[in-house]
């Protein structure tokens, strides 16, 4: 199965990305039965997604196609776990680090790592209390959030924690991000679900003086 997507560079230019989705990992399975079992007694996502939960999680493929997540990756706001579950499910050489402040939600996430088997840590709390708790010398390949607040407000707090040419990658319903200090704009790719679906990047750079 391929979904296909479009991906614009920063210069504004695009050209057509072929994105090679499998569902045939059976942890994928096992993760969409759980989220729907406890979304049937838990609010974890909502009616639409729900609905088209297999296009929801064939994003999250694609979107980890296009990244091809390794080392330690950080998921902020990870709700139900989408795009990160799927993601880190299929990106072995990765460790992700979900931060949740939804209890019901990050109680899930826990339960399905331990039953996926996953590399991956939960943090129950909100970025700011949580980027203190990691370890001193943990760093971020890449980053990753899903339509979390205004990206200008969060990104800077990230700055202290990223690799250099650390990535964030913002799941959003438009291909504009405002200018943050110390990332620059990377490529923009319109992912398969829908028509305003876009993957947003920015690439952290170290300023020198």
């Amino acid at each position: 199965m391929k979904g296909e997507g479009e991906a614009m560079t920063a210069g504004g230019s695009s050209s057509p990305v072929s994105h090679p989705v499998s569902f045939g990992d059976e942890r994928l399975a096992l993760y969409k039965s759980e989220l729907l079992a406890w979304n049937a007694k838990v609010n974890l996502i909502g009616p639409e997604a729900v609905e088209h939960l297999d296009d929801h999680v064939g994003e999250s493929l694609a979107a980890a196609e296009l990244l091809e997540p390794r080392g330690n990756v950080l998921d902020f706001g990870s709700g139900g776990g989408l795009p990160a579950i799927p993601m880190a499910i299929v990106s072995p050489e990765s460790r992700w680090h979900l931060v949740e402040s939804d209890r019901k939600k990050w109680a899930f996430l826990k339960h399905v790592v331990r039953e996926c088997g996953l590399n991956a840590v939960i943090y129950g709390d909100r970025l700011q209390a949580a980027l203190p708790r990691f370890p001193s010398t943990l760093e971020f390949s890449l980053v990753t959030s899903r339509a979390v607040g205004s990206p200008e407000e969060w990104v800077p707090l990230l700055s202290g924690r990223m690799q250099r040419g650390g990535r964030v990658a913002l799941f959003q319903g438009s291909p504009e991000v405002a200018p943050i200090t110390g990332f620059d704009r990377g490529d923009v790719f319109r992912l398969p679900r829908g028509s305003s679906n876009y993957l947003v990047t920015l690439m952290f750079h170290v300023e020198h003086t």
